[in-house]
Formats: C-alpha cells, sequence, structure tokens
C-alpha cells in the first residue's frame, strides 16, 4: 500500500507553510504545531510504505528549520556569537555571518549545516517524520 502522490503534495505544502521565514512563531510553537502535524499525518498514513519518501521529506523540513533559525538571527552580530557558540571558528563564523547569500543557499552551506547539525535538531526537541514513522509502523 502507498501514499498517492497528491498526498504527498498536500504534506509538503502543509510542512511549507509551518516553518516559514515570516510567520513570527517562536521556536516552541514551531516545534509544536510541527509536531502535531507529523504526528497526525503519520498515524493516519501509519499502514503505508513509506520510507523512502519521509527520508527525503525529513531532509528537506531540517533545511527548512535552520532556515528559520537563521532568519531569527537576523543581524551579524547574533549570526557571529551564534556561530561561535556552535563550535565554529571564529573567522570563518565572521565570514558567514556576513555573507549576503540568500536563506536557501546559505541553509546548504557545510559552515551551517555543521553548526545546525541534526543532532543539535534533535537536542531541541525538533519533531522528524521517519523517527515517529518507525515507531508507529508496524513491521
Amino acid at each position: 500500500m502507498c501514499v498517492h502522490p497528491k498526498t504527498k503534495a498536500k504534506l509538503r505544502t502543509k510542512l511549507k507553510e509551518l516553518p516559514s521565514r515570516s510567520n513570527g512563531w517562536g521556536y516552541e510553537k514551531r516545534k509544536e504545531k510541527l509536531t502535531y502535524a507529523i504526528r497526525g499525518w503519520v498515524n493516519y498514513f501509519r499502514l503505508a510504505e513509506m520510507r523512502n519518501f519521509l527520508r527525503e521529506t525529513d531532509e528537506w523540513l531540517r533545511s527548512r528549520i535552520r532556515m528559520c533559525i537563521w532568519k531569527c538571527w537576523k543581524r551579524v552580530r547574533t549570526r557571529f556569537k551564534n556561530l561561535q557558540r556552535c563550535g565554529i571558528a571564529k573567522w570563518q563564523a565572521w565570514q558567514w555571518a556576513n555573507t549576503r547569500k540568500g536563506y536557501w543557499r546559505t541553509v546548504h552551506s557545510p559552515i551551517l549545516t555543521r553548526a545546525i547539525s541534526n543532532e543539535n535538531l534533535k537536542r531541541a526537541h525538533y519533531p522528524t517524520l521517519t523517527e515517529y514513522y518507525e515507531k508507529k509502523h508496524p513491521r
């Protein structure tokens, strides 16, 4: 059994709205809304076989979350301090804090991917589709 492509597109649209850069939500409200959306969707389609789709969607969702975090760090000074806190060398942190690249391109840079790693997002309790699916999916 599999999920229809239109349904997958609806999920992507819903997940695109939740971690939007401009909705003004804080970290906690964003996590809460993402958790509800993921839990509801996976529970509804838990019998379907969709590991690969969820893995790809998870990668994309983590990029969206990183983009929201980068956007929240608005100022160069804030970005510089936070990148240093995440363990990035001083000169690299300064270089990337001053970047003029767009949010989406910066999110895929090796510096930001290392600073806001998957482990850091997990420690911050951001939900993942695959993790919840593994719990609910009968093998």
